[in-house]
Formats: structure tokens, C-alpha cells, sequence
């Protein structure tokens, strides 16, 4: 047997561009919509006592030289949250292991940000100026990159946290990776969402954050965080009066997102997908309140370490 390599944090790092991943999730997300892909169900494992939380993803897509099964874990019992990961890829020709990237959850953090930006670039206005981001994580640095990279009409980003410590170091973090952009740390979530063009949303809440009346005509909303039972970010009534309500996975979604909360418009739902491949309508009009709820599919794993694999072979 072949030796098999480890990739580690930094060489994951070096060959993984937000741009690039942008383009391969929204493929991905494509084949998914229309037959070209094989997702199997993820696989959820507890560990209440340290607020621990698994998820197993693995999946196909058709055409693509690598699959790949992932293992992503928070462990949110501790101050900050643990979150790690690693990806197995293998050669589709034989199931044989290609490589494993021990990248401590970066191609997870990459692969969300991304498919923010791909719903950006489907859903947000044109010339949208300002963003308000809800969260302090990872991910709020993340969607910010995916967003930039679809929206740089972006000037301005709106940072909250619950401890505004961490959103002024967060928003110094946004500006600093981006020339030109000005980022604060709001006082109030609705200080941050009003008025702006895009809000995001990527926090381990359980409980609605941002209220509907606070959102104008022609916000996009991306909601990032509700991954699990009972997770919530948005008051439903923002889904009920979305225009156009996107999720990755319709599925997954009902059972774990947003839409959890309000299953009454399940049937008004479109996938990502669907967008990506043509099938269906992004953004018609401006004034439309649009909303996806990401809830994070296995396809979007195995576009990233695809990229990352055909970069190493460079």
C-alpha cells in the first residue's frame, strides 16, 4: 500500500482560496440539485457533558476525481469553543485513501464561508453597501470573505457579540483582511441589522436574534449558526415574510435550520441548488427580502477538498 500523505493546517491553508471554493460549492450545490452528486445522511454524536458536538459528512460528486468523509466537532463547554476536524479523501477510481488533511476544522470554516458567498451572489443586491454580521467566530470572518468576494460593493460591516470585546476584535480582524472596508462592533444587534443590506447570522443560539421588523425592503439574510434541534437565530416570522426563502438542503433544513422553526413555509422553499444550476430564480427584483438557511451539506466538503487536492498537484 501506498503511503498515504497528511496534509496539516498550513499546506490545507496554502492551497484552499476562498474564490476558488466559491466556485466549486456552487458547482457542487448544482449537482446536488440535478442527480449529480451521492449524499448520504450525517451522522450526529452528543456529548452533553462538555456541550460537544459531532457531525460526520461524506459524499460524491459525479465527475469529480475525489470523495471524501469528514468528522467536524465543538466543543462548546469550554471558553472559547473547541472546534476541530479532519478530512479522509480518496480516489474515486479505487476507494483508495488519497490523503488525510488533519487541518483543525479550516477547509469546515473555508467551505461555510463560501457557501455564504455563493448565496450572496445569488440572492444580495448588486450594490449592497453595508453588512451586519451576528457572531464573533470564525465564521464571521469566514462569510465576510465569501461575501467580499461576491459583493465587493461592500464598504461597510456592523460587527455584534454577546461580549463586545470579541466583536471589536472581530471587526478588527474583517477590516484588517480587507483594504478599503470599515468595520465597528455595533452596541446592539439592532444597531448592526438596521439599515443594512446584508445580515448574516453565524452564532450556537437557541433563541431568535434578530426580529423581522428590524430588516428593510431588500435585505439578504444568510443564517449560518442553526445546524441542530432547537438551534435559532432568526424570528420565523423573517422566513415567513422572505419573497424568496433558499435553503442548502431541504431535508436537513426542516430538521435542523431555520426552517425548524417555521415548517408552515417549508413548501415555499427552494434549494441553493436549484439556483446554482438554472432551474430556478436567485434575486428578481430589488426590493425582495430574500433568506437562505445553510445548514451545511456534505457536498461542499467534498468540492473543497477537491480543490485542495488538485492544488497540491500543481
Amino acid at each position: 500500500m501506498r503511503e498515504v500523505p497528511i496534509l496539516r493546517g498550513d499546506e490545507v491553508r496554502a492551497a484552499l482560496d476562498m474564490s476558488s471554493c466559491i466556485e466549486a460549492c456552487d458547482r457542487a450545490f448544482a449537482a446536488y440539485a440535478t442527480g449529480g452528486a451521492e449524499l448520504p445522511g450525517v451522522i450526529h454524536l452528543e456529548v452533553p457533558e462538555s456541550r460537544g458536538e459531532i457531525h460526520v459528512k461524506a459524499g460524491h460528486l459525479h465527475g469529480f476525481p475525489y470523495y471524501a468523509v469528514k468528522v467536524a466537532s465543538g466543543f462548546y463547554g469550554r471558553d472559547p469553543a473547541a472546534i476541530d476536524g479532519s478530512v479522509l479523501v480518496f480516489d474515486v477510481r479505487d476507494g483508495s485513501p488519497a490523503a488525510i488533511l488533519l487541518d483543525g476544522g479550516y477547509l469546515t470554516d473555508v467551505r461555510t464561508g463560501a457557501a455564504g458567498g455563493v448565496a450572496a451572489g445569488h440572492l444580495a443586491r448588486d450594490e449592497a453597501r453595508v453588512a451586519a454580521v451576528v457572531g464573533t467566530g470564525i465564521q464571521a470572518r469566514m462569510q465576510v470573505a465569501g461575501l467580499i468576494a461576491m459583493r465587493p460593493s461592500i464598504e461597510e460591516v456592523r460587527v455584534w457579540g454577546r461580549r463586545s470585546e470579541r466583536a471589536t476584535v472581530a471587526a478588527a480582524d474583517v477590516a484588517a483582511a480587507h483594504e478599503g472596508l470599515g468595520a465597528t462592533a455595533a452596541p446592539s444587534i439592532r444597531d448592526a441589522v438596521e439599515g443594512a443590506d446584508v445580515v448574516i447570522t453565524c452564532t450556537a443560539s437557541t433563541e431568535p436574534l434578530v426580529r423581522a421588523e428590524w430588516l428593510a425592503e431588500g435585505t439578504h439574510v444568510t443564517a449560518v449558526g442553526s445546524d441542530g434541534p432547537g438551534k435559532q437565530e432568526l424570528d420565523p416570522e423573517i422566513l415567513r415574510r422572505a419573497d424568496r426563502l433558499v435553503v442548502d438542503s431541504l431535508d436537513q433544513c426542516r430538521r435542523l435550520g431555520e426552517l425548524q422553526h417555521a415548517l408552515d413555509v417549508a413548501d415555499r422553499a427552494v434549494e441553493l441548488g436549484a439556483i446554482c444550476a438554472g432551474l430556478e430564480p436567485g434575486r428578481t427584483r430589488s426590493a425582495e427580502l430574500t433568506v437562505c438557511d445553510l445548514t451545511g451539506v456534505g457536498v461542499q466538503d467534498v468540492a473543497a477538498a477537491n480543490v485542495v487536492m488538485q492544488q497540491l498537484a500543481r
